[in-house]
Parts: structure tokens; C-alpha cells; sequence
């Protein structure tokens, strides 16, 4: 396998949407760029929307001005979540990223897993994908009903599109520019969780491997409409590969 150009070389672009954070959004988002030193330039992507209550956005905008790798992007045109990671992710291809890392906010993924997702990177992969349920991992503080979700959409995906990974629908990741564009090309229908599982389909060709990393506290609502959306979304690229389209 390559290795992949000095770090020094690359431009990194961190991809974050954020919602109703408060104060923790500049704790989190300090502590996330003291996890990525080295890089010939970084660039955090927060991305804010009508979703937003509370004081998130007039926060972030004053940590923006002390902050110059901080990128506050409002995006009030935004119907779902999803709108919002792709929002961040052209942000980051515009703003010429050789490396891209998806992140949640509020901590549910840790900023000290950030430094061996660089690493693995370095061996010369196209995408590197945090992993809940691998060896080394941890679940901490997430509803027991998550976790079976979590694990049944992996497995069944698995059984449906010939994957291999211990975690299809974890939304920590770390892409090279030319597999976010893959990504991209493909198009995200998805307007719920499953496109985290969209996004791992159109990579499983590409050169991928897992991370072990701590999850802590599940992501707020699973509801019905989205689990009936992953199950068609499944159904339909499902389909694709049946017919070799995928």
C-alpha cells in the first residue's frame, strides 16, 4: 500500500455540524484543533442552521474572530442534518482539503481518538472509519435500544452489500479528497442516519479501514420515519447492486 504525502503537506478541513451546543461548541471545537498539529494548514467547518435555539451561533462567531482556522458557516437553508454534513463537506472541497474528518459535536466522539485516524491515514488509505463495536472500543452513556439499532443495521447491511465493517452507521470518519468526491458523485438520498451507511457503500472499494473509538451518549431521536427511510434506502442500493450499478 502507498503512503500518503507528508502530513506538512496536507490541508486538513474538519467538517462539523452543531446545534444548540452553548459554550461547550468552543470547548469542543478548541480541543479538536489541539488534536491536529502539523498539517501545512487546518480549517474547522462548523456548520449552523435554523435548528439552532440557543446562543451556538453568536458564540462561535466570536471564537471565529480569535480563531482563525474557525469557519462559521450559516446555513439557514438547511431541511435536516444531513443538509448540514453536506453543507460542510463542499465547504471543505471548496476550500481545497486534501484530508477531511467528520466529527460530532457536544462530545460524543472524543477529540483524543482524533491523532490515530491521522496515522492510519498516513499508511496510504483513502478513508478511515471510527468503529463502536471493533476491538479497543467503547460505548459509554448510549440507550441499550441504540446500540441494537446500531448493530442490526450493521450486520444487516453487511448481509445486503457484500461490506465487511464492524460498524456501518458510526459518523466519525476521516476521507481523502478523492473519496469525499467519489462520495458526492454517488448522491446522498438518504435525509436521515442512514446516510452514514450511504456514505460506507460507495466507499467499499476503495482502500478502508476501522478504529477503535469511545462513543459516549447517543444522538437525540430515532424515530420511525427514520428507521422506515433506512430501510428503503438499503432496499434501493440493494437494488443497484443486483443489477451492478454499485
Amino acid at each position: 500500500m502507498r503512503n500518503s504525502p507528508p502530513r506538512a503537506t496536507i490541508r486538513l478541513a474538519i467538517v462539523t455540524p452543531m446545534a444548540n451546543e452553548g459554550a461547550e461548541a468552543v470547548r469542543f471545537t478548541a480541543e479538536v484543533l489541539r488534536q491536529c498539529p502539523g498539517f501545512q494548514s487546518v480549517s474547522f467547518y462548523a456548520v449552523i442552521d435554523r435548528a439552532t435555539k440557543d446562543n451556538t451561533l453568536e458564540l462561535m462567531r466570536a471564537f471565529e474572530i480569535a480563531e482563525p482556522r474557525l469557519k462559521v458557516v450559516w446555513a439557514p437553508e438547511n431541511r435536516c442534518v444531513v443538509d448540514a454534513y453536506l453543507r460542510g463537506y463542499r465547504e471543505a472541497l471548496a476550500g481545497g482539503a486534501d484530508w477531511i474528518l467528520e466529527i460530532d459535536a457536544g462530545f460524543s466522539h472524543q477529540p483524543s481518538d482524533i491523532p490515530q485516524f491521522f496515522d492510519t491515514m498516513e499508511k496510504g488509505y483513502d478513508c478511515v472509519f471510527g468503529s463502536r463495536f471493533t476491538s479497543g472500543s467503547q460505548i459509554k452513556e448510549s440507550a441499550f435500544f441504540r446500540k441494537i439499532v446500531s448493530w442490526g443495521g450493521t450486520t444487516l447491511t453487511n448481509l445486503a452489500m457484500g461490506t465487511s465493517q464492524t460498524d456501518m452507521t458510526s459518523g466519525f470518519e476521516l476521507f481523502t479528497r478523492n473519496a469525499l468526491e467519489l462520495i458526492l458523485a454517488n448522491g446522498i438520498q438518504s435525509r436521515a442516519h442512514f446516510f452514514q451507511t450511504e456514505i460506507k457503500v460507495f466507499c467499499r472499494k476503495l482502500k478502508i479501514v476501522e478504529v477503535p473509538i469511545t462513543y459516549r451518549a447517543a444522538s437525540p431521536g430515532l424515530g420511525s420515519k427514520a428507521i422506515k427511510d433506512a430501510f428503503r434506502q438499503l432496499f434501493r442500493l440493494f437494488q443497484l447492486r443486483l443489477q451492478g450499478k454499485l
